[in-house]
């Protein structure tokens, strides 16, 4: 689903492919050096019997690290920087829609649970993105996450987390 940026209507407007990548870059860099420093506190160096704890993912967070910095230095400094919008407000208020509720969602497990959690997004999702029935999606949530909990924890008998609050406590499980 692409926009042609020269048809004859607006120009797009929104957060520009550059800044992005800059951003990303500025990830890349800050994963590197924790990945590097964490690897020293283990020992990244070579033993007696070999390499140390940390030997290899030394030298992997170096090559991460070097990467964001290219890629930073490209995004910001680079001749040939992207300037083209990555994403206009429409797309980004797309892409948010499924992206604060599965958020929300993972915050909701702490307390929740994961089956209740996940009964509730389920149900959620399908009314307000779905355009579901309240009724109907409420059915495909419970018919999901109790098909979940017998085979995990009857079957498998492999228990989920139940969340702080345990709504789930009168099961049993």
């Amino acid at each position: 689903m692409e926009h042609d940026e020269t048809s004859e209507g607006p120009a797009r407007s929104g957060i520009s492919t550059h800044l992005v990548e800059a951003a990303v870059a500025l990830a890349l860099l800050v994963i590197g050096l924790v990945v590097v420093f964490e690897a020293r506190k283990l020992g990244a160096g070579w033993t007696t019997d070999g390499p140390g704890a940390g030997y290899f993912p030394f030298f992997i967070g170096v090559i991460i690290t070097i990467s964001g910095a290219g890629i930073l230095y490209q995004a910001l400094l680079g001749k040939s920087r992207n300037t083209a919008v990555f994403v206009d407000s429409v797309q980004l208020k797309r892409v948010l829609s499924v992206l604060v509720p599965a958020a929300v969602y993972v915050l909701a497990i702490t307390f929740l649970g994961i089956y209740l959690a996940s009964a509730i997004y389920i149900a959620l999702f399908m009314v307000v993105l779905g355009k579901y029935a309240w009724l109907k999606s409420v059915l495909a949530a419970l018919a999901v996450n109790t098909l979940f909990f017998f085979m995990f924890e009857v079957w498998f008998k492999v228990p989920l987390f139940k969340g702080t609050l345990d709504p789930l406590r009168f099961l049993g499980y």
